[in-house]
C-alpha cells in the first residue's frame, strides 16, 4: 500500500465512524464511490456463533458509501495501522484496500479502507430486508444481541446526518 507521507487517511462506513479508537488530526465527512455499507458479514463471535450467525457490516462492492475520512499525523501512522489490523482483519473477511474518496469539502484523498472479501466463508452476499431481519432476529454472539448492533448503528448514522435507508428498513422491522 502507498499513502503520500504528509497525508494517510482511514475510512470509516461503520462503527469505526463513531469509535475510531486511534488518534487522529481531522474528521471529515467522505464518500467512497464503487463501493456500498452493507450487512453482508456472518458475525460468528461478536453478535453470533457458528450454530447461529449474526450480521454485521461490511463494505461490498457497487454504489457508494457516504462515511467519514480520518487524517491521523504521521507519528501516530504505525500505531493506527497496527491497530485497525488487528481490530478488522481477524478473521480475514476484510481486505485491506486503498480508496478513493471524495471528502466533504471537495477534496480528493487515498484511503486506507477495510473491504469484505467475497470468497470468505463469512461473506452472506445481497440479502434482502426480510432475509437480514430473520438473521439479525435470532442472533447474539460474546458481544450482545445482533438487533442492538443494527439498531445502534442506525441510530448512529441518524445522528451523524447518515443515511442508509436499506439498514434503515432492517431496524425498522426489528423495531416492530
Amino acid at each position: 500500500m502507498y499513502w503520500d507521507m504528509n497525508e494517510f487517511w482511514v475510512f470509516g462506513y461503520g462503527s469505526l465512524m463513531w469509535n475510531p479508537g486511534f488518534p487522529f488530526q481531522e474528521k471529515i465527512s467522505a464518500r467512497a464511490h464503487g463501493y456500498r455499507r452493507s450487512l453482508c458479514v456472518r458475525s460468528w463471535h461478536h453478535r453470533g456463533s457458528q450454530e447461529r450467525p449474526g450480521l454485521v457490516l461490511g463494505l461490498d462492492f457497487g454504489g457508494s458509501c457516504h462515511g467519514v475520512a480520518f487524517r491521523v499525523g504521521p507519528a501516530e501512522w504505525p500505531g493506527a495501522l497496527s491497530y485497525l489490523r488487528e481490530r478488522e482483519l481477524v478473521t480475514h473477511v476484510y481486505k485491506e484496500r486503498t480508496l478513493s474518496l471524495l471528502l466533504g469539502d471537495g477534496r480528493a484523498v487515498q484511503a486506507l479502507g477495510y473491504v469484505v472479501d467475497r470468497d470468505h466463508p463469512q461473506y452472506a452476499g445481497r440479502l434482502s430486508v426480510d432475509e437480514a431481519v430473520g438473521v439479525v432476529a435470532n442472533a447474539s454472539g460474546h458481544s450482545g444481541p445482533n438487533d442492538a448492533y443494527v439498531l445502534n448503528t442506525v441510530a448512529h448514522l441518524r445522528s451523524m446526518g447518515i443515511r442508509d435507508r436499506w439498514l434503515e428498513s432492517v431496524a425498522s422491522q426489528l423495531d416492530a
